[in-house]
């Protein structure tokens, strides 16, 4: 593997991070040759990517500097490299408007901390070919990684939207009152966010809807729903909003050192992260 990056001492705080995260990749589980060792670095990129199978772009969220590197790798890589981007929020159509050989070129769209969070979103643009698209979500699958395909573009991608779907809810319990900064982190992370750790919501609904003898949603709930989906806040970020929630979240956060809430976020991802392999395997 080798990185390249021109921000000066981007070699050592990268090998800082790595070393950082190693016992948590060690606990994951590494491929038979995994080692800090294998890790090389360039400070100039054609000469990074110059025989590379596989390309992550990981750049600042700047569509003209995305584009630019973008034409870059193309003239530098072998021409069947696939070049994907970590964009979270940039279509890959305008991307890769002038980029060499745009066929190749996609979104693979990791999660914070992603050498611990398992999904990748990759997204074509107008001009990416399907075996391209495909190619990289067998080549993330094989790192261990858990890939989905989104069949066309949109802003944000999906899961980002998710989050800021449910995002804008809490804003709005915030905002009117409803709830404190402190009870709506509660009400999600200890109620539908551990089953949403386990299972997606649309499984989990056929779940809970066997007892009615098929599963799936019921007229009833489906009809609950609809009314509810009307009802749902529509938010204006205030400054005074944002303030409420800036003020309450430090109050849930106390003053420890944010090093400590950092270490109990992966350690509690390492434990759900076993768990899931364990009944992986068993099934």
């Amino acid at each position: 593997m080798v990185a390249t990056d021109p921000a000066p001492g981007a070699e050592a705080d990268l090998r800082h991070y790595v070393d950082k995260a190693w016992p948590a990749l060690k606990a994951i589980g590494l491929s038979p040759k995994g080692s800090p060792e294998h890790l090389s670095f360039s400070v100039d990129l054609a000469t990074a990517v110059q025989d590379a199978d596989f390309i992550q772009e990981n750049g600042p969220e700047n569509q003209q500097l995305k584009t630019r590197l973008f034409t870059e790798m193309g003239r530098a890589a072998p021409p069947d490299t696939i070049i994907a981007s970590s964009t979270s929020g940039i279509k890959m159509s305008a991307i890769q408007s002038a980029c060499q050989s745009p066929e190749r070129c996609l979104i693979g769209h990791p999660f914070d901390p992603p050498h611990m969070i398992p999904l990748v979103e990759v997204v074509g643009g107008t001009r990416t070919a399907s075996e391209a698209l495909h190619a990289a979500v067998a080549f993330y699958a094989s790192i261990g990684k858990k890939p989905i395909l989104l069949q066309k573009e949109i802003a944000g991608h999906a899961a980002t939207r998710l989050q800021a779907a449910l995002y804008r809810e809490v804003a709005y319990l915030i905002g009117e009152g409803v709830l404190s900064v402190r009870d709506a982190d509660t009400a999600v992370s200890w109620g539908p966010g551990l089953r949403w750790g386990i299972m997606g919501p649309n499984i989990l609904l056929y779940l809970a809807n066997l007892t009615g003898g098929q599963g799936g949603v019921p007229e009833q709930l489906s009809s609950s729903l609809a009314a509810l989906w009307k009802d749902l806040g529509q938010p204006e970020l205030t400054p005074a909003l944002r303030r409420s929630i800036d003020e309450g979240t430090l109050q849930a956060v106390g003053t420890g050192p944010v090093a400590q809430l950092v270490k109990q976020r992966d350690e509690l991802l390492l434990g759900l992260l076993r768990l899931r392999a364990k009944y992986s395997r068993d099934a």
